[in-house]
């Protein structure tokens, strides 16, 4: 263990809580630094910790129960969160059910005492020995999110432009990292949201870990990147260094070769069928996922090509008494996942071989010591028909030297001499086995660097082809935006259309060939406003246009206020025609701005769909009347104000 400390190139640390509680207040922790040239211990508080954490960025954070570190799992997941990408959270003494730290650290030689710094330099150098689990909250995917920087409520300028703007930044934005993912061939998923302009936000579903990513987290101007790791449905202890357990093997051989691997407690571990793959292939799968200690068929007598995987493994053999029925393999194979009956067969042949050996299984645990590997001692004692006592009596002893002499005749072999021999011969077996094996692995290495120059063409051409469906995708969206703005368009032709069939009418109007209508007489075309109101006098002026000269119709000529009146002076009209009374306030208006106005009992007046018409002669009579009517006003209007002066000037008389 020492020569794997001195051999470090990278930052282990160690933890250990000094004093307090993580629960309470201001806890202390006893911390060892591990490095290739040093060892450092400290004692430092929570937040120092934290701080040399993120400063320092060690690979490995050893400890000998995570919840030192956090209160309950939402805080250990903050606690995961805030680590550097590259740090890992170690549980030296193993997953959920952890072992007493001695203990782990009496079976990998590492030095222990009960003391907070003691314990904190044992966890740091097992997390250097790769011993214990990972802690992990995330998975490796990540989710990059691109959106607005900023509100796009009032800008600088009109509000219209400011929220394109912002839009506009952000699909650019969007497209910059859609580029550098391509760039650094990452698989991901790309969902947008459009808004006007371009997008509101991007988000980019990455199988990658932050580190791996071509992009930070950062927020500039119009945008802002978000980077967050997908969780976990909770917290996961994964080993460090994977281990091949030993397991328990069914093979159902044929033209389709079906595989299962369980474990020695009868879990299904995986399952696996091929019609292709030889013998040397399966034996590789096999060997990725255990050492076997048993290999079992479901039919007796056991099939030739069982007994050869038999012995490749130098496993125990299973078989039953007959073959076993098909209605007992589904029942005894209801919980599993399989895809066909071969996976089917082999699965049964290995839960009933585990079935056939569970006591023995459980009687060799419960007498197996706990420095000893239990599946190791069950392995030993199934394939050397020993007891569980004399397998732990000659794994004790195998260090002890030997004493007895050499004697000039070779004596009888004992038991265990035997099974040395026995040992050597398998040993021969398996080394010419595995030259086999890797001359067949050189062939398999060509083989992968062909399929490797394939893959790396075909992803080459994905890309490509990806490229190319983005293209379509954005000239599809160009097709649809020009396609609205054409029917955009087309409405505001039919508008201006309507508007140019109401302006012939008015011209029509105006002209004395207004056939239908005139008569041989003199016609003059007449503007109508329903309401004395503003909204009416410019819905009128907006639909025909209101003009100096114009002949306007009140249709409804009541109520209207000082405001709305000068709107109506404004316009300068040669004749308002009223229907109703006017209010004194418009009356005065009109009159001061020398508007004649008439009631509509007056003249002749003709409607024409949305248009009025009114003969000229009775225009001018009307016009001529109102003068009339005004020149005798004002001369009642200057005659009561000397009358008043008149009486003012007697009255000043009257006083002096």
């Amino acid at each position: 263990m020492n020569a794997r400390t001195n051999a470090l190139e990278s930052v282990v640390f160690g933890v250990d809580i000094q004093s307090g509680d993580i629960r309470g207040d201001a806890p202390s922790y006893a911390l060892v630094i591990l490095t290739e040239d040093e060892v450092e211990r400290d004692v430092v508080s929570y937040r120092k910790l934290m701080r040399l954490i993120n400063t320092r960025e060690p690979d490995l954070i050893g400890t000998d129960n995570a919840y030192e570190l956090a209160e309950d799992k939402n805080a250990l997941v903050h606690f995961l969160r805030s680590l550097p990408s590259q740090t890992t959270l170690v549980q030296v003494t193993g997953a959920e059910k952890p072992e007493p730290l001695s203990r782990v650290a009496s079976r990998h030689g590492v030095p222990y005492g009960k003391k907070p710094m003691k314990e904190a330099e044992a966890a740091a150098r097992l997390a250097a020995g790769n011993v214990g689990s990972e802690v992990a909250a995330f998975t490796n995917t990540t989710t990059i999110k691109v959106s607005r920087g900023r509100s796009t409520g009032k800008g600088g300028w009109s509000q219209d432009r400011y929220t394109r703007r912002i839009h506009g930044n952000v699909r650019k934005r969007a497209r910059e990292v859609e580029s550098a993912l391509d760039e650094a061939s990452l698989s991901y998923e790309m969902s947008v949201t459009e808004k006007y302009g371009g997008y509101s936000n991007a988000i980019f579903t990455v199988e990658a870990t932050p580190d791996e990513l071509p992009v930070s987290q950062n927020r500039s101007g119009d945008t802002r990147i978000e980077i967050e790791r997908e969780r976990l449905d909770g917290i996961e202890y994964r080993p460090l260094v994977k281990r091949r357990d030993r397991v328990i093997v069914g093979i159902d051989p044929g033209t389709t070769t079906g595989v299962s691997i369980v474990s020695l407690d009868g879990r299904v571990l995986d399952l696996h069928s091929t019609r292709t793959a030889d013998t040397p292939a399966i034996i590789e799968w096999i060997i990725e996922r255990g050492r076997p200690v048993i290999v079992a068929a479901d039919v007796y007598p056991m099939p030739e090509t069982v007994e050869k995987f038999r012995r490749s493994f130098d496993a125990v053999g299973w078989n039953p008494s007959a073959d076993i029925p098909v209605d007992e393999k589904l029942h005894r194979t209801r919980e599993a996942n399989y895809e066909n009956d071969h996976e089917r067969d082999a699965l049964a042949a290995a839960l009933y071989a585990f079935d056939d050996h569970e006591d023995q299984f459980n009687r060799i645990s419960r007498k197996t010591p706990t420095q000893f590997d239990r599946e190791e001692i069950i392995a030993q004692v199934i394939g050397s028909e020993q007891s569980v006592e004399a397998v732990l009596r000659e794994r004790t002893e195998d260090d002890e030297p030997e004493t007895s002499e050499q004697t000039e005749s070779a004596p009888e072999q004992t038991p265990e001499q035997r099974r040395i021999s026995e040992l050597e011969t398998q040993a021969d077996r398996l080394s010419t086995h595995i030259d086999t094996l890797k001359t067949k692995l050189s062939d398999r290495d060509e083989t992968i660097e062909e399929y490797k120059k394939a893959l790396t063409k075909a992803k080459r051409k994905e890309r490509q082809e990806a490229r190319e469906r983005r293209e379509v995708t954005r000239l599809k969206r160009e097709t649809e935006r020009l396609e609205r703005e054409r029917d955009e368009a087309r409405e505001r032709a039919e508008t201006l259309d309507t508007k140019l069939e109401q302006l012939k009418r008015l011209w029509k109007l105006d002209h004395s060939n207004f056939a239908g209508v005139a008569e041989s007489r003199d016609l003059v075309s007449v503007k109508i406003i329903e309401q004395f109101t503003k909204r009416s006098i410019e819905a009128t002026a907006e639909e025909y246009g209101l003009v100096s000269g114009d002949v306007i119709y009140l249709r409804d000529a009541s109520g209207a206020g000082k405001s709305t009146a000068q709107r109506l002076v404004d316009v300068k009209p040669r004749l308002v025609i009223r229907e109703g009374g006017l209010s004194d306030i418009a009356s005065e208006l009109l009159f001061d701005a020398e508007i004649p106005v008439t009631p509509a009992e007056a003249v002749s007046l003709q409607e024409i769909d949305e248009l009025a018409v009114a003969p000229e002669d009775d225009i001018l009579a009307a016009i001529a009347e109102w003068h009339d009517r005004a020149e005798k006003r004002e001369h009642e209007q200057k005659s009561s104000m000397v009358d008043q002066i008149i009486s003012e000037h007697r009255a000043d008389g009257q006083r002096g």
